[in-house]
């Protein structure tokens, strides 16, 4: 059964077509995307810090890939739990706890005098952050429902989360070289201030959904199971394909979450409903999202590593070379939800974005030790980061269109969750196969040799480079044959229509 907006609208409960809200819905927007800039940087602004981290608080190599993977782990795990919470006990409460959350465990985690408070501290930002994303698109989504607006807020919302990578990598050099690496977590304090006095004067609180329950077996497997499956990706990354606790972690974790797709079939009151993922639309801007960051992640890393070792720049110069890409990706991405997904239909334009990443990323194996960035690095980034603004803000409108309220929340922390799991699967993935590139070619030659370990290092980014653009084609085969031909009608005009 289905029901008009208009309908939808009946419900006091619902903070979309509450007049406060409708009102100032553009500074909604603003509070959201800073949210989701929050959520997202934080995967990368650490990186650029842990140098002069590992300095202060003397932990070892082997130790501080923990630092990420800790807030990796809880934030990938606890998504799809973070959002049924939204729908449960509302999104605005739900935002504002996550918000609160997760500015207490950045200052926790800024503070830290030890490794072991910092790895909590950061396991607690990423638990708070399966809270704070899912309910943040969640209210967009309910926020936004006229097409023409949504379109142009999810345009905003997309490129926010698609840049959000290149922009902490960028503020994390300057407050790592001006201030202290502590002024990494400390800022998502300062950003918390400002979002939660918008949020908790502009947003509405809705009623609890006597209709949501909480899926305890569904929460238990998929929770256990994402975590397994993140957790071995990130031993990959550090160990060994062959090691047991890769392989022996992903077995589990895909045996954990065909159970959960199974229960979801039989549960009374299942965490991700069948006809959420089943739609072609959302299923295809679900996988979609998971392979284009599998892709992604690994640009901002390898390219990050080629401009600071290969070229010797420095942490700020690394991160300005990077906002060409997100101007690219802002442009694309308002391209896409504005004017090209609502006329031509998803299935022209998110294949067109990945195979554009693709040129952008296979482009890049051509970069040596004396490219320069305006012949070489700038128009390559530009390309990449046109055709991810394309992928992202798409598959991030659709990955929620057409869902009913009380699954807005679910429907949202599944793009998130996708999100998250492909950027952890791809960055081991290419970690691992970029070092033994660079072993393959070293063996044979003198490896205290400079000369060598640099060209070294290049064959290592160029595999990675290969890899990502391949993952790339592989996004535009798939989402070519799954999109639905044609224009969404709930973006192609008309009241959209909330399906039940």
């Amino acid at each position: 059964m289905s029901r008009t907006r208009a309908e939808a609208g009946s419900d006091p409960a619902d903070p979309s077509h509450d007049e406060r809200a409708h009102r100032h819905r553009w500074l909604i927007l603003g509070v959201l995307g800073l949210a989701q800039l929050m959520v997202v940087l934080d995967v990368t602004i650490v990186n650029i810090a842990l140098p002069s981290a590992q300095a202060d608080l003397g932990f070892s190599n082997g130790d501080r890939q923990w630092v990420v993977t800790a807030y990796s782990l809880a934030f990938g795990s606890l998504l799809l739990l973070g959002g049924r919470i939204a729908d449960l006990i509302g999104r605005k409460v739900t935002f504002l706890v996550g918000l609160v959350g997760f500015a207490v465990a950045s200052a926790v985690a800024g503070a830290s005098v030890n490794f072991d408070m910092l790895i909590v501290a950061r396991a607690f930002q990423g638990a708070f952050g399966a809270l704070l994303a899912p309910s943040a698109l969640s209210l967009l989504t309910t926020t936004f429902t006229d097409p023409g607006e949504r379109a142009k807020a999810f345009s905003v919302y997309g490129a926010v989360s698609g840049a959000g990578g290149a922009i902490g990598l960028l503020l994390g050099g300057v407050l790592t070289e001006y201030l202290d690496w502590r002024w990494t977590l400390y800022v998502n304090v300062v950003l918390t201030v400002v979002a939660f006095a918008f949020a908790s004067a502009l947003l509405s609180r809705t009623a609890r959904d006597p209709n949501v329950k909480l899926d305890v077996p569904g929460t238990l497997l998929v929770t256990a199971g994402l975590f397994a499956v993140v957790y071995g990706f990130s031993n990959a990354e550090h160990q060994d394909w062959g090691a047991p606790a890769t392989w022996g972690l992903l077995i589990v974790g895909g045996v954990l979450l065909t159970a959960f797709a199974w229960w979801q079939t039989r549960s009374p009151h299942p965490l991700l409903p069948m006809r959420i993922v089943t739609d072609r639309n959302r299923g295809a801007s679900y996988l979609g999202m998971l392979i284009a960051s599998g892709g992604m992640f690994g640009v901002f890393l390898f390219l990050t590593y080629y401009l600071q070792t290969g070229l010797d720049y420095t942490p700020i110069d690394s991160g300005v070379a990077f906002l060409p890409m997100v101007g690219g990706l802002v442009v694309a991405a308002t391209l896409a939800t504005n004017v090209a997904v609502p006329r031509l239909g998803p299935r022209l334009v998110v294949p067109v974005g990945m195979a554009i990443a693709a040129v952008g990323l296979a482009w890049m194996t051509t970069l040596d030790l004396s490219s320069s960035y305006a012949a070489h690095i700038l128009p390559m980034t530009v390309i990449a980061g046109f055709g991810l603004g394309l992928v992202v803000a798409a598959a991030m409108s659709l990955g929620t269109l057409g869902v009913s309220v009380h699954d807005a929340g679910v429907a949202s922390a599944t793009v998130n969750a996708m999100q998250q799991v492909g950027g952890s699967i791809g960055i081991a993935l290419l970690n691992t196969l970029s070092a033994s590139a660079a072993a393959d070619y070293i063996a044979g030659r003198n490896p205290r040799d400079p000369a060598v370990r640099a060209q070294a290092a290049l064959e290592s980014y160029h595999t990675a480079f290969w890899w990502s653009a391949g993952i790339f084609a592989v996004g535009a085969v798939v989402t070519l044959f799954l999109y639905r031909p044609g224009a969404p009608k709930e973006l192609a005009g008309g009241a959209p229509t909330i399906h039940m």
